[in-house]
């Protein structure tokens, strides 16, 4: 769909420390409640890892490479995990069973394979990803609703759910390749991240952004050549979109992480990255390598003490000045 200015968001997964302050952000304000309570509009997953909800990737959606709507698989319940909550005094005083709801034990959360990753020391490795709704250029969600209860905002592109047309039959969760769709048993609606848009309407950031302790984030217009999205998406090319085979166009974009290097028999730093370019490429697309020769190249002229736009605008000196949102 044609839209005056699409509102974009971009995330250095180089900055992320995976502490969740996004996610607690995002579900204080909005999925705290009211059959919302296992939504996360905004979570943060370990890479590799299964994601949320569980194995999400290979449920399928999104469009195939003609363009047409390829509807998945709906998540089951088990797959995002049955909210629970800790009987703390019990839990740390007297090591018993720790679940307030004695007839709910959970097998699975979010965050639940968190911090795992892939490989063995001295060579494993792991890194953070934060997911929400990208607010696609090309929803697949907009496109199987049959009550045309899902649009995108004429004046930036966000996409939101009409809960008066919305009638529940979940179209939208299962072709949804990112499966940040949600189904709301209580109002047998589905919902979704808004990209906070009553705080965008009054000039300030998605809460997500502005919890932000590590300044991962910055939001702007795609379309303006003096922002920090257009810098790093555009002039650098820095910033990748998050499996672009699916078809989807995101407007959420990621920085790739810069990988160290393996370790040897003998202690000593190989050539070989820790962190495989081929999984890099597998999330982020064939632009992954350009990307980080960009960056390492850049951060070298950086540190011998040369002018960069590049890392000026990565670093982020001041908060505000990260969100550009007129």
């Amino acid at each position: 769909m044609a839209v005056k200015r699409q509102l974009s968001m971009v995330m250095d997964l180089n900055k992320c420390i995976g502490c969740h302050t996004c996610t607690s952000a995002c579900k204080l304000q909005w999925t705290n409640r009211n059959g919302r309570e296992y939504m996360y509009w905004n979570n943060v997953e370990t890479m590799p890892g299964t994601g949320y909800p569980k194995n999400y990737a290979d449920m399928g959606g999104g469009f195939d490479g003609d363009g047409a709507l390829r509807l998945g698989t709906e998540p089951a319940p088990e797959d995002y995990g049955v909210p629970w909550e800790y009987n703390y005094e019990e839990a740390l005083m007297t090591g018993t069973d720790p679940w307030l709801r004695p007839n709910v034990k959970p097998t699975w959360g979010a965050n639940w394979d968190e911090d795992e990753g892939e490989g063995d020391y001295p060579n494993s490795y792991y890194f953070y990803l934060p997911r929400l709704c990208n607010h696609c250029e090309n929803p697949a969600c907009l496109a199987a609703c049959s009550r045309n209860a899902i649009y995108k905002r004429q004046e930036d592109g966000i996409v939101l759910i009409d809960q008066e047309r919305c009638r529940g039959y979940r179209y939208c969760v299962s072709a949804c390749p990112y499966k940040k769709v949600y189904f709301n048993e209580e109002i047998s609606k589905s919902e979704k991240c808004i990209f906070c848009y009553p705080r965008i309407e009054k000039g300030l950031p998605t809460a997500c952004a502005k919890q932000c302790v590590g300044r991962i984030r910055w939001i702007g217009y795609r379309d303006d050549e003096a922002g920090p999205i257009h810098q790093l998406v555009e002039k650098y090319k820095v910033a990748l979109p998050l499996h672009p085979e699916w078809g989807t166009k995101p407007n959420v974009f990621y920085v790739p992480p810069m990988s160290p290097p393996k370790i040897d028999g003998s202690g000593g730093a190989t050539a070989e990255s820790r962190v495989p370019m081929e999984y890099l490429e597998s999330l982020f697309g064939n632009g992954v390598k350009a990307a980080l020769d960009t960056l390492a190249a850049e951060r070298v002229k950086k540190a011998g003490g040369g002018d960069s736009e590049l890392m000026d605008t990565l670093i982020g000196y001041r908060h505000a000045e990260m969100f550009k949102l007129s």
